[in-house]
């Protein structure tokens, strides 16, 4: 019996179940959830203000305490710092794209200034208001029901992340999928992440075998670049990998975008960069994202260099005296 732990909201549920078919499909063990209640649940407080490893930590200490074989996270929701004595698998990353969801069908370039948007993203907010649209920028928690239902009754639309709308089958509601050139996502969206404790090498295994190393290359540059920034998972800082195979034989491609912004939209500091990576799996060596997230590193100290502490200074303060 492989004992998975998950939060219990219906998203939660529904990747963690996602992952646990996977298991049980790829070692024909059986194969069960065990629902977790973290500090994040339950309470309407913005998650800036909760602070970061809100959704994760109540599922670590039960990892510690092998009440649990694996936990699943959104890789998003994870501090930056990684504990030495747990391991983590990626599995095939699903779209990392912010989506909107609106009244009457409409996108964003038919939405007037003062409409209604709801969302409790720093990063959100910082985008939105730096195309100078005019829009109301609305917090908003709870689950993808209740900030859909929203919509046309105090809202006019609401922000959402592609990936969990899909895992619970209400892609079908979005009225607009928004290009990262116009809403960069959170760094690791889309991404899940399979947590085991590394001492319990059957679970390691096992998570090993759900792992997809361009997936996990490209979320290993966008935490890389957070974690330089010294910012968390609430922060208004914005990156997106994308890993391929290269025309260079025993190459592979990294293309990573990055940006940090100011709340009210006054300054939004955007940069990107390119790199050849070296794909020596066939060796035995995989360090695919240990040289991704060096470039993480180095694209984090270009926006250092170009303005982006202050301007993460500035958003550290909002949050707590806001």
């Amino acid at each position: 019996m492989i004992r998975i732990g998950t939060r219990g909201s219906k998203l939660a549920l529904a990747q963690s179940g996602l992952i646990a078919d996977e298991i049980a499909r790829l070692t024909g063990e059986q194969v069960t959830l065990v629902e977790i209640k973290t500090t994040g649940d339950g309470t309407s407080v913005p998650v800036a203000q909760l602070g970061v490893g809100v959704f994760v930590n109540q599922l670590r200490e039960a990892l510690e305490r092998e009440d649990i074989d694996i936990a699943v996270h959104s890789y998003k929701d994870l501090p930056t710092a990684q504990p030495e004595h747990l391991v983590i698998a990626v599995p095939p990353r699903e779209d990392p794209r912010d989506v909107l969801i609106a009244s009457e069908g409409r996108t964003l370039s038919d939405l007037g200034p003062g409409a209604k948007i709801g969302t409790g993203s720093p990063r959100r907010i910082a985008q939105l208001n730096a195309l100078g649209r005019g829009f109301e920028c609305v917090p908003i928690r709870g689950n993808i029901d209740t900030r859909i239902g929203r919509v046309g009754a105090d809202l006019d639309g609401v922000i959402l992340a592609a990936a969990g709308l899909r895992r619970v089958g209400r892609q079908d509601e979005v009225t607009e999928y928004l290009d990262p050139l116009v809403m960069l996502p959170a760094p690791a969206q889309g991404a899940l992440a399979v947590e085991c404790r590394k001492a319990d090498m059957t679970s390691a295994r096992i998570s090993s075998m759900l792992n997809d190393r361009y997936s996990q290359a490209a979320v290993a540059a966008e935490r890389a670049l957070l974690q330089r920034l010294e910012a968390g998972c609430s922060a208004p800082v914005a990156a997106l990998a994308d890993v391929a195979e290269s025309a260079e034989p025993g190459e592979v491609d990294l293309y990573l975008r990055g940006a940090v912004g100011a709340v009210d939209g006054s300054v939004v500091e955007r940069l990107s960069t390119t790199a050849a990576l070296s794909d020596a799996s066939d060796q035995g060596v995989d360090d695919l994202a240990v040289q991704a997230a060096a470039v993480g590193k180095s694209l984090a100290e270009d926006l250092l260099e170009s303005g982006a502490e202050q301007l993460l200074k500035l958003a550290a303060s909002c949050r707590r005296f806001c």
